[in-house]
């Protein structure tokens, strides 16, 4: 975990598909080898300081829209037992009827009797899939993303919701609505996130992101089945308090 990291944990996102939003802390991500994101270091191997920390920020869950988020930097598989169960309470006593997790596509054999776990006890489970782009050769030869798969088709077998990163070099506008529209054919819902300066090897690039804004923006931003994210904390959460 980064030293003097105290990022917000809990938000509402009231806008589109209105829910609670928790960013949690895990184990770290399995993969770790996007070259993009440095999103991974937001981790730890202390169990039960993880545990503590994901404790406060649910305890901020009030139910009030029945559906909550959570996020954390990989997969649901990298939360601790205790962190899950809490959750799972949680949502029976704030009466949860919808939640969100996030999942790299190398856990995808996993997906299924993790959201049965959830729908035994009446909560539908939705799983989103950090995918960035339909373009094989930009998502693996240049993002390094872990996705053999090409079909979308297949892919949507696994996961409900699909992240696409845009705003980089290698993209045009033509590109980026491509894969918002084959995004939109195959998920139920689809985050756009447009990339922003970390330390990782994949930069910004302020022609494509002009491009974007001109473009495409104009066209999705009303758009209920869409989230776009022109800033990574735009969703409430991850924004350093110290």
């Amino acid at each position: 975990m980064v030293e003097g990291f105290n990022p917000v944990r809990y938000a509402v996102i009231e806008e589109k598909n209105p829910r609670e939003i928790v960013m949690l802390v895990g184990d770290g991500c399995k993969w770790r080898k996007c070259r993009f994101c440095d999103y991974y270091l937001d981790s730890s191997k202390n169990i039960e300081k993880n545990y503590e920390i994901n404790k406060e920020a649910l305890s901020h869950v009030t139910g009030e829209y029945h559906e909550l988020e959570v996020i954390n930097s990989g997969s649901f598989v990298d939360l601790d037992a205790k962190t899950i169960e809490l959750i799972k309470g949680i949502c029976i006593g704030k009466e949860i009827k919808t939640i969100h997790f996030e999942c790299h596509y190398m856990h995808r054999e996993e997906v299924r009797a993790f959201k049965k776990s959830f729908e035994k006890m009446g909560v539908k489970c939705i799983i989103k899939l950090g995918l960035e782009t339909f373009d094989y050769e930009l998502r693996e030869k240049v993002l390094i993303k872990g996705i053999d798969e090409r079909n979308p088709k297949i892919i949507a077998e696994y996961f409900d919701e699909i992240n696409l990163l845009q705003g980089i070099t290698g993209q045009s506008a033509e590109s980026m609505m491509n894969d918002i529209e084959t995004g939109l054919r195959y998920f139920d819902r689809v985050c756009i996130n447009i990339m922003t300066e970390n330390g990782m090897p994949v930069k910004p690039d302020k022609k494509v992101i002009k491009e974007f804004m001109n473009k495409v923006y104009p066209i999705y931003k009303n758009n209920n089945r869409l989230d776009i994210l022109l800033n990574n904390t735009d969703f409430g959460v991850g924004e350093n308090q110290n």
